[in-house]
């Protein structure tokens, strides 16, 4: 060969190894937005469940996905402006922690497939027509089964036996909370205990909440299921710890935290199987013809260290109903 055609030759090579790279470049990987109702740290557990599910169908996290994620750390009053900032991002797809996040998202697009991990009460909030057939963009797993709240307000009357005032821990700007009342409710009056309510909106007012619940000499409190108490819920545990107040709650972060009991779904499960329907959606399935699921995994975890130091004994036959005990 002569030297002209080797030269020509690398040349040409040359020239194509940058449009190569650039072609390479033009393919864009799928976007994904995260928000999160809770602060980051609080998600960790569920967010890589959330990548694992992802892992599972085929999608690593800076390879063939990327993740946009924005956190309200606890306070839903900062969940429209994090949420127009992710909107405007034109995600693929969003994974919604909760309904709370679902509606701040559906209040700037009605286009962008939701998915929502942690679903409550999704046709009376509106987010859906029916669970069957959500119709428009939202979809997701159900957190709210029936008979349930009222078993986690068992629970925190069965640790203090003869007690006559049971304390109810919530969010007020959870819309989910409404529809748990009256369940709760009917188990305090079937049980012969006064309900004590203290509602709060953000974790600067927990502490007035746990000094009310002091005041009324509850014997114990059950805490809803809310993304702002899993975030504080070691300042929950401080604050209980010292009004000598035992806690329930429904999230296990929240009993390795100093709960002495926590009975609820599985929500690392919920956030795994959140991502079949991303994969589901990515591949071209409107978001609105993916049915609602229940969750599938309930769990109780005891800890034994929190109810020793309140002097509690807990009966061999809840023990034996345990899936995890702390010591």
């Amino acid at each position: 060969m002569k030297r002209r055609e080797v030269i020509t030759l690398l040349g040409g090579a040359a020239a194509a190894w940058p449009l190569a790279a650039r072609a390479q470049a033009l393919v864009k990987r799928p976007q994904m937005g995260f928000l999160g109702v809770a602060t980051r740290a609080a998600s960790e557990r569920n967010r890589s469940g959330f990548l694992q599910g992802l892992r599972e169908s085929g999608y690593v996290e800076g390879r063939d996905i990327d993740l946009v994620e924005r956190y309200a750390d606890g306070f839903l009053e900062r969940l429209p402006a994090i949420t127009e900032e992710l909107v405007r991002l034109k995600p693929d797809a969003i994974l919604a922690q909760s309904s709370s996040a679902a509606l701040a998202v559906k209040q700037f697009t009605t286009t962008i497939p939701i998915v929502v991990a942690v679903m409550a009460d999704p046709v009376r909030l509106g987010l859906i027509a029916s669970e069957a057939r959500p119709g428009a963009n939202v979809t997701g797993i159900l957190v709210n089964l029936d008979g349930l709240p009222g078993k986690q307000f068992q629970l925190a009357a069965e640790l203090v036996p003869g007690a006559t005032k049971i304390g109810f821990l919530f969010n007020l700007s959870n819309p989910g909370f409404a529809f748990q009342r009256p369940e709760i409710e009917a188990v305090a009056s079937t049980l012969h205990v006064e309900l004590v309510s203290a509602g709060v909106r953000s974790p600067d007012e927990l502490d007035a909440a746990f000094q009310l619940l002091a005041i009324e000499r509850v014997g114990s409190v059950m805490a809803g299921q809310d993304g702002m108490f899993t975030g504080e819920r070691h300042r929950i545990a401080t604050l209980a710890a010292a009004a000598r107040l035992p806690w329930v709650s429904g999230a296990r972060e929240n009993a390795e935290a100093g709960a002495v009991i926590s009975y609820g779904v599985n929500l690392r499960e919920n956030y795994r199987r959140a991502a079949t329907y991303i994969d589901k959606i990515l591949k071209g399935t409107k978001s609105g013809e993916l049915p609602v699921e229940l969750p599938t995994k309930v769990e109780m975890v005891i800890n034994l260290k929190s109810a020793k130091a309140l002097g509690l004994t807990i009966p061999p036959a809840l023990l034996g109903h345990a899936d995890e005990v702390i010591e």
